[in-house]
């Protein structure tokens, strides 16, 4: 029986699992934009996170790469503008870099666009170990930045409720996943 999300639902379900070192990485349209975006999945995926990201936002803030056409949609229903955390530096004036630390990979990242008193509305396509929020949360709090919420599609974290405590952030998701015997599964 599908869910709310009968299309996320099933896009997830059909995902390949990849090993990266030890770590279940599931490849899918919506957190890899791979093997195609269908505009039927991401326009109920826009939807679930606007339902997630109502109230009192001044800015959507998304990291690269996954999370801009997410935050390009939510941005277009909500009219809200929005920024992304990137990967390259540019040197700009309050510019905030964050070391981000994932299931299987660290890297620097860069936030532009934040202004001090700001209304923020996270933007992001997993959660899993909270590595990136973490960085995003640390790295917002440094800008005098405040984060209403955070509007995650896919829920794969073990323990979100530590993953909030650690991060501090209103975390809602879309999707609770997982991965059993080389499988995805919806929890």
């Amino acid at each position: 029986m599908a869910g709310r999300f009968p299309l996320l639902e099933k896009a997830y379900l059909e995902s390949p699992i990849v090993d990266k070192g030890g770590y279940p990485y599931f490849v899918n349209p919506i957190s890899d934009g791979i093997p195609k975006v269908d505009p039927a999945l991401l326009e109920e995926v826009v939807g679930g996170l606007c339902d997630l990201c109502k109230g009192g936002i001044d800015l959507i803030l998304a990291p690269e790469a996954m999370g801009i056409h997410l935050a390009a949609g939510v941005s277009l229903q909500t009219r809200i503008p929005f920024s992304v955390m990137r990967k390259r530096e540019y040197g700009l004036p309050g510019e905030i870099e964050v070391v981000t630390k994932t299931g299987y990979s660290e890297s620097r990242m860069y936030i532009n666009g934040v202004s001090k008193g700001d209304r923020v509305a996270i933007i992001d396509d997993v959660v899993s170990t909270g590595g990136t929020l973490l960085a995003l949360s640390k790295g917002l709090q440094s800008a005098g930045a405040e984060v209403v919420v955070t509007a995650v599609v896919y829920n794969k974290s073990d323990d979100l409720d530590e993953v909030r405590r650690r991060t501090g952030l209103n975390i809602r998701t879309m999707l609770d996943i997982g991965v059993r015997d080389g499988r995805p599964v919806i929890l």
